[in-house]
């Protein structure tokens, strides 16, 4: 039985730190502790095994049997007026309820693992849109570089869908990591000469996506085995970076040997 309690103050130790986690996408590294707000979030950290230190409910949620039941996976439970769990939701339309969890320990690199590297990719929907996109097509692997959005704040959470809970995420990591990778590096590029439904794609290997603006840095690029285009029959020159990951992760796994 999780540990009950009321809160009915805005001054409240935990309702300070949630804000906190809230309202500053880095907060949780300076935390240690991720705010998982809304039941869509909660169900899918606890279908992966997940237990939460808190859990944060409305009184109306709390006279639902479908959200209360997911408490059983939090030690603790607060229950606060609707007004005070408004102050501390980032959304538009505050949710009933929230986990608050451990931030996961920074796993180790598999190095023969197939990898999803965000260089430097700055918009939050767009990151958390690449990570669902990285877990629906089974490449469990994400190293985010320094200058890619928070992976574990508000924003990419929500767009991520609950693909968080599946991914080995590496967050803010230094380019040197990448040495560690024992696949091939595969950038997009506007301007590279193999198209994408050509190319001999590599199995396993690492997909580089880019900056919204600038693309794959250029060193990076430099170190990549092979950079493709996608071919654009409309005519646009580029596609946005989520559609384009999804697209090569797509077509990358698509021709994965039977084997593998």
């Amino acid at each position: 039985m999780s540990e009950l309690v009321r809160i009915g103050s805005r001054d409240n130790a935990l309702l300070v730190r949630l804000r906190r986690l809230a309202q500053d996408g880095t907060a949780y590294r300076r935390v240690g502790q991720v705010w998982l707000e809304g039941d869509h979030l909660c169900s899918a950290f606890v279908q992966r095994g997940g237990r939460a230190a808190q859990a944060v409910f409305t009184d109306e949620a709390w006279q639902q049997p479908s959200l209360r039941a997911l408490a059983a996976a939090a030690a603790r439970v607060a229950l606060v007026p609707v007004d005070l769990f408004a102050g501390i939701s980032s959304l538009p339309s505050p949710a009933l309820m929230g986990f608050l969890v451990d931030l996961p320990a920074a796993p180790a690199l598999e190095p023969a693992a197939p990898t999803l590297v965000l260089d430097r990719v700055q918009d939050a929907g767009n990151v958390g849109s690449m990570l669902r996109s990285a877990a629906a097509f089974g490449v469990r692997q994400v190293v985010a570089l320094k200058g890619t959005a928070a992976l574990w704040s508000p924003k990419v959470l929500r767009a991520g869908m609950g693909a968080h809970f599946g991914l080995a995420l590496h967050d803010a990591a230094e380019p040197s990591l990448l040495d560690e990778l024992a696949v091939p590096l595969v950038a997009t590029s506007s301007h590279a000469t193999a198209a994408l439904p050509d190319a001999a794609l590599p199995w396993p290997c690492a997909w580089v996506m880019g900056h919204e603006g600038q693309g794959v840095d250029a060193a990076l690029l430099a170190r990549c085995a092979l950079a493709v285009r996608i071919p654009q029959p409309g005519g646009e020159e580029s596609l946005n970076v989520a559609a384009a990951a999804a697209v090569c992760l797509y077509e990358s796994v698509r021709r994965r040997p039977a084997a593998q």
